[in-house]
């Protein structure tokens, strides 16, 4: 199964304390695998199980866009499509890397980019846990690299949110002072809530030599303060952090598969050595490109979805329940309080909309509802109307 890594992956591995056993993993994981793949990505797994069953119901269950790429997007990637012939008519990936440089004001040999930022997670957990080095995360939390930490057989330390949901960074770091990878998703999924740039800050300053900050800044852009939060300024700043986006929130292609790091060089290339070379599709790279500079529709999506938000929580809290907060995500979390959350799943189920189902083990009466448009969350209220009597 080694053979399946190439041989600088191997003697990495190796130096640091990896088994043989344990190197299998790391090959099964990138020999490309399908089913182990899909293991390892929450959002997708549970997508997968709940797709065939929701063809017919009102889908705010995966925290997916309600609508799909924007139109100068689709425009370029069916232009690109069309000459996808080629494996690179048009420089596509050198465009892409170009915009996001343009767009984050960070140099272009800092970026690297990936059929969504579920493969970096992946690798960067690879690239510096080990036996020895262990990762850390809060909980509850976006848990796919834990899936990974655990498949490998990474030490994984669990740290609870604080009493207002932010990350407990300095509970993170003596949950474990010698670990590889310290995980901030921020916004948090599945809580949307946001920790202080300043309290990240201090996690990157006094974390041990060797470690990263993994900043994981999937649905940063439904946050209000975007584009003044992010954590852009480490990564300038040459720190010890990895900084991961996607297009599959806001930008509406999560099943196009497309990501970036944002990093410096050393890191970016580390990241890389954990890699088959695959990156997005050529049409999927021009969408992104096309779709990135966008800012009058972001922000229309932005508004949109703040709208359809507040309208929900104002109506679950109208009617006695807690809603977890304040979200900046495209999704809340609500106390059933009486019911865990796998059953007020199936409940919804009956009446046509698929929210998500039990995916947080410290919190089993808490679900997640991810915002859709006007029709999906006024439908979701239709419903809660005939449930929460």
């Amino acid at each position: 199964m080694t053979q399946l890594i190439h041989e600088d992956m191997k003697d990495d591995l190796l130096s640091r304390g990896f088994s043989r056993r344990q190197m299998m993993r790391a090959a099964l994981m990138f020999s490309g695998a399908a089913a182990t793949a899909l293991s390892l990505n929450t959002e997708l797994a549970f997508a997968q199980d709940e797709d065939e069953a929701a063809k017919n119901m009102v889908r705010i269950g995966s925290n997916e866009c309600w609508t799909g790429p924007m139109a100068p997007g689709l425009k370029a990637g069916n232009a690109a499509f069309v000459n996808s012939n080629r494996y690179s008519p048009n420089g596509e990936a050198g465009q892409l890397i170009k915009a996001i440089a343009t767009v984050e004001n960070v140099p272009e040999d800092h970026i690297g980019t990936y059929p969504g930022s579920g493969e970096i997670l992946s690798r960067t957990v690879v690239a510096f846990c080990s036996p020895t080095k262990g990762f850390v995360q809060p909980d509850p939390s976006y848990d796919s690299p834990q899936r990974v930490a655990k498949f490998l057989q990474v030490p994984i330390s669990y740290v609870p949110l604080t009493s207002d949901y932010r990350h407990d960074v300095k509970a993170m770091l003596a949950a474990n002072p010698n670990a590889g990878v310290y995980y901030v998703v921020n916004p948090n999924n599945p809580t949307g809530t946001m920790t202080p740039m300043a309290e990240i800050e201090w996690l990157v300053d006094n974390k041990p030599a060797g470690s990263i900050v993994l900043i994981d800044e999937a649905y940063i852009h439904w946050s209000k303060d975007y584009p003044n939060n992010t954590a852009t300024h480490l990564v300038r700043a040459g720190k010890d952090v990895v900084l991961t986006r996607t297009f599959s929130k806001v930008f509406g292609m999560a099943g196009a598969r497309v990501g970036y790091v944002m990093a410096r060089p050393d890191l970016v290339k580390k990241v890389a050595v954990y890699d088959r070379g695959n990156g997005p599709s050529i049409p999927t790279t021009a969408c992104a490109t096309a779709s990135l500079t966008q800012a009058a529709l972001i922000a229309a999506r932005r508004k949109e979805m703040w709208d359809n938000r507040a309208m929900t929580v104002d109506f679950l809290t109208k009617r006695g329940l807690k809603v977890i907060g304040p979200s900046e995500g495209n999704m809340i979390m609500v106390d059933w309080k009486t019911k865990s959350a796998k059953e007020m799943g199936a409940i919804y189920k009956a009446q046509g909309v698929q929210i998500a189902g039990p995916r947080w083990p410290s919190w089993p009466t808490v679900g997640r509802i991810s915002i859709g448009n006007k029709a999906d969350m006024e439908a979701f209220i239709n419903a809660s109307s005939k449930i929460l009597t």
